[in-house]
């Protein structure tokens, strides 16, 4: 029995497509056909690299056509870890998946019961994993944090906070320990306190 394969081929730059750009994977983001007065048509992109999230802008000739890469994403919760092993698993299928720690140097704030996207390429049939991604945004508790003095706090806006997680993270000064706070997972910064209720 023939297997169903998908077919490569070249093709015109669109949004939403993958592709590989100086041997890196980038996702066309937006694009834009432009005549110039004097000069070749072109089309101006705008490229977000899959892994870093980096953002470039580059022009290709009107008629350029590329090999489109095969990318796709899924949602995994993170289980728990090993020495050098972390174990996924798929929340649609509940199977499991292990991931080397090389492919997690660039994950923090992660916690067990965390879901996460999980970039896979697919090429010949074969899925390799591209990388995972945290949510934009994460809630954790404090678990520790340093009481500041009545002076300090005229002359200070921030001190240092220790996570449930390990990390240690900046926030205002009014945080104390046991509190929850959400966090921007980018830009590894402090976004606001959450109130919790208390169940009677």
């Amino acid at each position: 029995m023939l297997k169903n394969k998908r077919t490569k081929l070249y093709v015109h730059i669109q949004k939403g497509l993958y592709l590989k750009y100086n041997n890196e994977i980038y996702k066309v983001i937006d694009y834009m056909h432009v005549k110039p007065g004097k000069g070749d048509a072109f089309i101006r992109t705008k490229l977000r690299h899959v892994i870093n999230n980096n953002i470039l802008e580059n022009n290709f000739p009107s008629k350029h056509r590329i090999r489109e890469v095969e990318v796709k994403s899924k949602i995994y919760r993170f289980l728990y870890k090993t020495k050098n092993l972390f174990y996924f698993m798929n929340i649609e299928n509940y199977q499991t998946i292990t991931i080397d720690n090389i492919l997690m140097k660039n994950i923090e704030f992660l916690k067990e019961g965390m879901n996460f996207y999980i970039y896979f390429k697919i090429e010949n049939n074969i899925k390799t994993i591209l990388c995972i991604k945290m949510p934009s945004t994460v809630i954790l508790q404090v678990q520790e944090t340093m009481p500041v003095k009545k002076g300090d706090v005229i002359q200070k806006s921030s001190k240092i906070a220790i996570l449930e997680t390990k990390n240690k993270l900046l926030v205002p000064v009014f945080i104390n320990t046991g509190e929850f706070i959400k966090i921007n997972t980018y830009k590894k910064s402090y976004i606001e306190r959450i109130i919790t209720k208390k169940i009677k």
